[in-house]
C-alpha cells in the first residue's frame, strides 16, 4: 500500500515562497497521476494542482501562475513550488495518488499533511 509523507511547510510572509515535497513509497507512484490538495481551517479540502504520468499539469484558478507542480519518478517524489504566497494560501497541504495515469479521484491514504502559514 502506498504511503505519502508531506514536508516543506512553514511560516512565510506574503509574497514569499515555499517548496513542498511529497515522498511516496511503493511502485505505484510512476504509474499514476498525482495531486496536491489543501484544507484551510473551517473549510473543506480543495484541489490545488495535478500532474499526469506524462507531465501534463492542471491548476486551480486560485493558484494558477503562482504555483508549479512537478514530479521526480526516479525519487518517487512530488513537489509543489509556491511563489507569491498570499494569506489565503494558509492551509494544511496534502498530496495523493490519483486513480489513473491521466487523473481521477484520489485513492491513497491521506497523510498528515504539511502546514503552510502566510502572514500579511
Amino acid at each position: 500500500q502506498v504511503q505519502l509523507v508531506e514536508s516543506g511547510g512553514g511560516l512565510v510572509q506574503a509574497g514569499g515562497s515555499l517548496r513542498l515535497s511529497c515522498a511516496a513509497s511503493g511502485s505505484i507512484f510512476s504509474m499514476n497521476a498525482m495531486a496536491w490538495y489543501r484544507q484551510a481551517p473551517g473549510k473543506q479540502r480543495e484541489f490545488v494542482a495535478t500532474i499526469t504520468v506524462l507531465g501534463n499539469k492542471n491548476y486551480a484558478d486560485s493558484v494558477k501562475g503562482r504555483f508549479t507542480i512537478s514530479r521526480d519518478n526516479a525519487k518517487n517524489t512530488l513537489y509543489l513550488q509556491m511563489n507569491s504566497l498570499k494569506p489565503e494560501d494558509t492551509a494544511v497541504y496534502y498530496c495523493n495518488v490519483l486513480r489513473r495515469p491521466t487523473g481521477g479521484e484520489p485513492f491513497g491514504p491521506w497523510g498528515q499533511g504539511t502546514q503552510v502559514t502566510v502572514s500579511s
